[in-house]
């Protein structure tokens, strides 16, 4: 997975292993609350 910056307010991400393939975009604090969300996870 390829996770891009330097768009405001979006976060574009890729499959790296298929870069010429499609591209999700999310809202940037939509991406920001996932991340989160994940590191409040970890033992």
């Amino acid at each position: 997975m390829e996770v891009a910056d330097g768009l405001p307010g979006l976060v574009p991400v890729r499959d790296s292993k298929a870069p010429q393939g499609d591209t999700l975009c999310f809202p940037a604090a939509s991406w920001t609350a996932f991340i989160g969300d994940l590191k409040s996870r970890r033992p």
